[in-house]
């Protein structure tokens, strides 16, 4: 069933039971008004580098190695100048780091023989960017142009649109497309880094907070435990 396309409402229906997305728009609106993704960065090639040595690390630890990072390599060609070895031990707190470096090393060696060394603006160029999927590139695109392809579908994402009964994917590329025909465009940013923090305080993995969680008198996973 359509709903009313003049409002700034879903414009889709939803799974019958699920928790309805106005209700979750509004609340995490409250609880994280100034919700953002947590990595530092100066640049859209800083921010890049900085996704890539997120993986399996927490954002603290990244922001505490891209500080002095992003002061030594300034550009796609300082990335690739450096040698395998230093560029590893540059990133080593971050973990996994021999597979991290060459991961920014491939990647900015992309850009520069592509794109002149600058990192692309739209999701079709991103995601051709060796280390680079559609999370990431959502990210980029959101985060460092304010551009809104797609909506970003991270681990605590992925979990907590399951729990509100949005929707039943566990693949992230196609839970993202039904959430971008539920959720109007120009939330999908600020929702799903709304959702991220939420999935971090109160909906975590294990154990959720449901007894803590503002949202739970209308979540089908709440009432169902």
């Amino acid at each position: 069933m359509m709903e009313d396309k003049s409002q700034d409402t879903v414009t889709f229906a939803l799974p019958e039971g699920a928790l309805p997305i106005q209700i979750v728009l509004d609340e995490l609106k409250s609880l994280y008004p100034h919700a953002r993704y947590d990595l530092d960065f100066s640049t859209p090639l800083d921010l890049l580098v900085a996704t890539l040595l997120a993986a399996q690390c927490t954002d603290e630890r990244v922001n505490a190695v891209t500080k002095d990072l992003f002061q030594k390599y300034r550009r796609a060609e300082d990335y690739v100048a450096v040698s395998q070895e230093e560029l590893e031990q540059d990133v080593r707190p971050t973990g996994f780091y021999r597979q991290k470096a060459k991961q920014i090393r491939a990647a900015c060696q992309y850009l520069i023989t592509n794109l002149n060394g600058e990192v692309p603006r739209t999701l079709a160029e991103l995601v051709k960017i060796p280390g680079v999927g559609r999370k990431t590139a959502n990210v980029i695109l959101g985060s460092a142009f304010g551009v809104t392809e797609g909506f970003i579908v991270d681990t605590h994402v992925g979990r907590l649109v399951k729990r509100f009964g949005w929707t039943q994917q566990s693949d992230a590329v196609k839970a993202e497309r039904e959430l971008m025909r539920l959720i109007p465009q120009q939330e999908w940013l600020g929702l799903a880094h709304r959702i991220i923090y939420h999935g971090r305080a109160v909906c975590v993995a294990r154990s959720p907070r449901c007894a803590q969680c503002t949202l739970a008198v209308s979540c089908p996973s709440a009432t169902n435990r």
